[in-house]
């Protein structure tokens, strides 16, 4: 299989682009300007890979949460080249992106993304025998205070939420004979997001690119966008 994966979703900014089993990646943490990179970044590992957007089966996106202009950047631009090549879309939660990146130290992964005003974009996953997760909670927006895990362990932290909020996992870890394992400087990438996309291709979730829609989990931000606008 053949696809292009984009993320532009928090401070990172990454493609992958995945070909059978190689996967070349481009990978910045810019902090802002995502999008004057993102596009020589495809540009680059397209280039690499001797391939062009039409000779892919598909393109993948990280479709959020995160912060609101970096996931409205990647749809955007995963939606202009998959119109202009003629290719279907495979969104990816970037939770479930983050939390792939915490599979080979447990089975049961809290991934935890810092929101800013005081919040987290968080979600538990379990992992499948084919080794990529499965989300096993909804994912939330709420305070640090109000996170949960609902095994008692082992299990992994990963996200730099943990980072922003590092009461946390002492806390969530009260009562509980176990230890946790944490990762609190990762950030969703590209190339994780291409392996769950494949998943998720063979499984029917590739859509035309109108249909790739964000996920912000944020509503009373989007809302009053919308009111300005």
């Amino acid at each position: 299989m053949k696809l292009l994966a984009l993320d532009t979703a928090t401070e990172a900014c990454s493609v992958a682009l995945l070909v059978g089993e190689t996967v070349l990646t481009r990978y910045e943490e810019p902090g802002r300007g995502h999008a004057e990179l993102i596009l020589p970044m495809v540009d680059a590992v397209l280039l690499e890979g001797g391939l062009k957007l039409r000779d892919l089966d598909c393109l993948a996106v990280g479709r959020g949460p995160g912060a609101f202009t970096g996931v409205r950047i990647a749809i955007s631009i995963a939606q202009g080249l998959a119109f202009g090549a003629e290719l279907k879309v495979v969104p990816v939660s970037d939770l479930a992106a983050l939390a792939q990146r915490g599979v080979s130290d447990a089975r049961t992964i809290l991934a935890c993304s810092d929101a800013r005003m005081g919040e987290v974009y968080w979600a538990e996953f379990g992992v499948g025998k084919d080794g990529l997760v499965t989300a096993a909670s909804p994912e939330s927006l709420s305070r640090p205070e109000e996170v949960r895990v609902s095994v008692s362990g082992p299990w992994v932290a990963v996200g730099r939420g943990w980072a922003a909020y590092p009461q946390l996992a002492p806390r969530l870890n009260e009562g509980r004979d176990t230890s946790v394992t944490i990762h609190d400087s990762l950030l969703p990438r590209a190339q994780e997001i291409a392996r769950l996309a494949v998943r998720g291709w063979h499984q029917g979730a590739g859509v035309p690119p109108e249909q790739a829609l964000p996920v912000y989990l944020r509503d009373r931000v989007t809302h009053n966008l919308s009111q300005k606008t």
